[in-house]
């Protein structure tokens, strides 16, 4: 058992060659992609010039207040414009309204969202205010939100630790690439959306940046890494090519969500159809990281394990392997958006209504485009990792070939 352990603990760790020329086109490409980043970084820079909504009146502050009773919720009531309809049921008193302590020992009441009073809210819990001020030197207030600091603050650090402990510096690696990419799409992205930068350029330009720092970052510098990168740079391509096509051969508009009325009255400049495309390049960014950095995994392990196995069998074994992952990540991304959309899922059995009339809607629609174009991307992105990492390491060599053949006639 010690001599396995240690056999596969070398195993795991082994140097693979790499065939010198396969590795310079490698290269190259990838400097390509890194300096058309950069001038892509620079160019749409930027410059603070975006439309700005005034989000609340002037003067407005938000403090905190401490939660003295939560009045009922008040019934949900339907229309119902027939003759023979009965009357709505009249609002119990102070319905939704929570009574709140402010921090100068003042209780005063506030007319909550329906949401608040239905999520469990008790007293000695703290939520946030808006504080309007008045002509007469008075205030009115009203519920701005629940604070939920504490118990998020509790899951990420739960989140760390866990992955600390699991994964290691790796882990610890990876949780920067995580805030670098949240920069790079707070800091950049965004901004240089609102000013009127291409959505799509915008999206490739952020999600290749991200790609060549998270990926080196996490998983080290090397020639295995490398070709991971350079099969999530084609899936990103594949991605994109499919999101133009479906976005506007569905005929998409991009304003399904909630928040394209918002966003119409205050950057009426945003291409919503290109950045419907943005969002189905940057939500595959992940699942393809996931895939491709497997895949090229694969492929080194086999050839290490297997220095007799021709390039055509090392691709057909990491194909082998592949099918596998990718059913599974399949399966996570229909879960993943089946999450996210089950309200619409819900609205769909309520109105008895099937699947393919629900393409008809907008919303439903672009769900399901963009779930589809990210899984083709998927799962071509496999192929194409599995087959440049089969060219870039050496072939078979004949001293892998003896060493076969001896093992052999020992074994028999």
């Amino acid at each position: 058992m010690g001599g396995s352990h240690s056999h596969l603990h070398a195993h795991d760790h082994a140097d693979v060659e790499t065939a010198s020329g396969p590795r310079a086109l490698l290269f190259a490409f990838l400097a390509l992609v890194a300096v058309a980043t950069v001038v892509g970084l620079v160019a749409l820079w930027p410059e603070g010039k975006g439309p700005h909504a005034q989000y609340a009146v002037e003067g407005i502050t938000y403090p905190s207040a401490t939660v003295v009773k939560v009045h009922e919720p008040c019934p949900v009531i339907m229309a119902d414009a027939s003759a023979d309809a009965t009357p709505p049921p009249q609002m119990p008193p102070h319905c939704n309204e929570l009574d709140v302590e402010l921090a100068s020992g003042a209780t005063v009441t506030v007319q909550a969202e329906p949401g608040a009073t239905r999520s469990g809210l008790v007293p000695g819990d703290r939520v946030s205010l808006a504080k309007v001020p008045t002509p007469d030197g008075s205030a009115i207030y009203s519920y701005w939100g629940t604070q939920r600091n504490v118990p998020i603050g509790v899951l990420a650090a739960a989140f760390v630790l866990v992955v600390a402990v699991v994964a290691r510096w790796r882990g610890l690696l990876a949780l920067v690439g995580l805030g670098v990419a949240a920069t790079i799409f707070g800091f950049w992205m965004v901004p240089t959306l609102l000013e009127g930068a291409s959505p799509i350029w915008a999206a490739l330009t952020a999600s290749s940046a991200i790609m060549l720092v998270v990926l080196y970052l996490a998983h080290g510098v090397s020639v295995r890494t490398s070709t991971a990168l350079a099969g999530t740079l084609v899936g990103l391509l594949i991605t994109a090519a499919l999101g133009v096509y479906a976005v506007g051969s569905a005929r998409l508009s991009g304003m399904g969500g909630e928040t394209a009325e918002a966003l119409v009255a205050n950057a009426d400049g945003l291409e919503f159809q290109a950045l419907l495309v943005a969002a189905i390049i940057v939500a595959g960014l992940g699942v393809l990281n996931d895939v491709t950095i497997t895949q090229s995994s694969a492929v080194w392990e086999l050839r290490a394990a297997s220095p007799t196995m021709t390039r055509a069998q090392l691709f057909a074994s990491g194909m082998r392997i592949g099918r596998d992952h990718i059913a599974s990540t399949i399966y996570t991304i229909v879960f993943v958006y089946a999450g996210t959309a089950l309200g619409t899922l819900l609205l769909v059995a309520l109105y008895d209504r099937s699947l393919v009339d629900m393409l008809l809607t907008e919303e439903f629609a672009e769900e399901a485009v963009m779930t589809l174009a990210t899984s083709i991307g998927l799962v071509l992105a496999m192929p194409a990792t599995t087959a440049i990492a089969a060219l870039t390491v050496t072939g078979p060599t004949y001293a892998g070939r003896r060493v076969a053949h001896v093992e052999s006639s020992r074994t028999s």
